[in-house]
């Protein structure tokens, strides 16, 4: 029996009650129609709830990832920046050094440079 034949013997079956019959079954079909209506909003409003609380803890994973990464962060510039002023005192303390050491060479070799630019700038080449 196909779906064609079902659905002609229920509307055959339903037209073919008497009048107080089909009265009650309209009413009965229109009384389980509201339940579905009922049911089919409940459900509704049931997922509409789990949306909205999913959504919020969703949002609440967020910003808790959100802050940890923000204190990792923060953490690590705290940790770069301290050992930053112990480079920059380094760094500084190795510039004056090697400052201090082209100084003195430079104070050595002074007076052979001095010498050697004399002796080209007065020598006549013939």
């Amino acid at each position: 029996m196909g779906l064609k034949s079902t659905y002609s013997c229920i509307l055959g079956s339903i037209f073919s009650m008497d009048s107080m019959k089909g009265q009650g079954g309209i009413q009965m079909l229109l009384t389980a129609e509201q339940e579905a209506r009922q049911i089919i909003s409940n459900a509704k409003n049931l997922k509409l709830t789990r949306l909205k609380q999913a959504k919020e803890e969703a949002e609440r994973e967020v910003k808790l990832y959100h802050s940890n990464m923000e204190a990792a962060h923060q953490k690590k510039i705290s940790e770069t920046s301290g050992s930053s002023g112990s480079n920059v005192k380094r760094l500084d303390e190795e510039t004056a050094m090697r400052i201090q050491s082209l100084k003195e060479s430079a104070s050595r070799v002074s007076s052979d440079v001095v010498a050697m630019l004399i002796k080209h700038v007065t020598a006549v080449e013939a």
